[in-house]
């Protein structure tokens, strides 16, 4: 038996993931409690279990969406995908967004200028 099946998460993992990009569609953001804490969960369609919002993932679903009001994330599609983070000085697996397959990213224009320090 695998010890993380006799404690089924809530929310969803990295792991969860299977190394795979998942591309899924926002039904709702929710205010849960949390360890102790109210954060944002965002939900998905036909999907069990939601993911726990950070700075860093709310922030990009609100760049993909166009907004930031929660309301309005219902119906926006997404990827989530698996990666790795530092916390508390290790590397820890987490889940990252980014723009589905297909949609277009506005890449800045090319500035020729050489007061540009890099």
């Amino acid at each position: 038996m695998n010890i993380s099946s006799a404690f089924p998460s809530t929310f969803l993992k990295a792991a969860d993931l299977g190394g795979k990009r998942v591309t899924v569609v926002i039904d709702k953001v929710v205010m849960e409690d949390i360890g102790g804490e109210h954060k944002p969960v965002v939900k998905f369609q036909g999907k069990e279990r939601g993911v726990v919002l950070n700075k860093t993932n709310a922030s990009m679903i609100a760049e993909i969406a166009g907004t930031d009001e929660t309301d309005d994330w219902k119906g926006i599609k997404v990827v989530l995908y698996p990666t790795k983070t530092e916390f508390q000085g290790k590397r820890v697996d987490c889940i990252r967004v980014d723009y589905p397959q297909g949609v277009p990213v506005a890449k800045p224009e090319p500035v020729e200028d050489d007061s540009v320090p890099f």
